[in-house]
């Protein structure tokens, strides 16, 4: 694939100056409709980078066994959650999506089998935090999901392959949270900003160190780095989208931290800039 071949999407997506890249600690579903210190971080961040021509985002909450990429024209907005608000299950993004950029995609991640979606939408993962970043629902979003089957390793491989999408307008998002251990939440600090478990503190002193370091082979490694981790990423799901951002720096970006707090004992919204 060579940057002759992405001709192939339209017009609207042209050559530009290469895009950031964002990993968002999206938290509770609430955070759609609440006024916080976190939503202010998502729209900071907005107004920092470019806008971009589209979104590919992939969420926590897109866990599939192979992997799928949305390539409807209208994706629905999908309320992937329970328990909470009324007023939380009438929240409607209507984002168009891009089939064109979904074939490109899929086009990319070539030899892999990356098969169009026409079913899913734009879940929480997405929306939650997109909603904050660009509020008018004007830019198509599409999503590419997480093979749950393969290692991390892959998936920050995988990533790789997206690199030119950036010269060409798009932002890509990775969205979950590093530290998050629902079982291990403590309700009495739900919505205490800095309430972290002794675990959850080391785990986010350790992480954040790596970010900033650039030693990735260590957060992808993220099962071998002792209990602390361990008990922060119980399951990859909302600990992957992070390794694909990731996969996406090159040597000339630069990385940031923002949103960069743990809230309810076992849950982190650090969130990362890269670019």
């Amino acid at each position: 694939m060579n940057l002759n071949d992405l001709t192939k999407i339209s017009g609207q997506f042209q050559n530009t100056e290469k895009m950031p890249v964002l990993f968002l600690g999206h938290g509770s579903p609430m955070n759609a409709i609440e006024e916080n210190q976190f939503v202010q971080g998502f729209r900071n961040i907005s107004k920092e980078i470019p806008k971009p021509n589209a979104i590919l985002c992939i969420s926590a909450h897109w866990f599939t066994n192979g992997t799928f990429v949305t390539a409807m024209d209208m994706p629905k907005t999908i309320h992937d959650f329970y328990g909470f608000s009324k007023e939380l299950f009438e929240v409607d993004y209507p984002a168009p999506g891009s089939p064109e950029l979904a074939r490109e995609t899929a086009t990319l991640l070539l030899p892999e089998t990356v098969e169009e979606d026409h079913n899913w939408g734009l879940d929480h993962g997405a929306w939650s935090v997109i909603k904050h970043l660009y509020p008018n629902a004007e830019i198509p979003v599409i999503q590419l999901s997480i093979d749950y089957t393969k290692p991390p390793q892959y998936h920050f491989d995988l990533a790789k392959k997206l690199q030119k999408l950036r010269e060409k307008g798009i932002l890509i998002i990775g969205s979950g949270n590093i530290v998050h251990n629902l079982r291990m939440v403590d309700w009495k600090n739900i919505n205490t900003v800095g309430a972290g478990w002794d675990w959850a503190i080391e785990a986010r002193e350790k992480t954040n160190n790596w970010l900033l370091d650039g030693n990735f082979q260590n957060l992808i490694d993220y099962q071998q780095q002792g209990i602390a981790l361990q008990t922060a990423v119980p399951t990859p799901d909302h600990y992957l989208p992070l390794i694909y951002s990731l996969g996406l720096k090159e040597n000339s970006d630069s990385l940031s931290l923002f949103n960069d707090e743990l809230i309810g004992g076992s849950l982190s919204m650090t969130s990362v800039r890269i670019g």
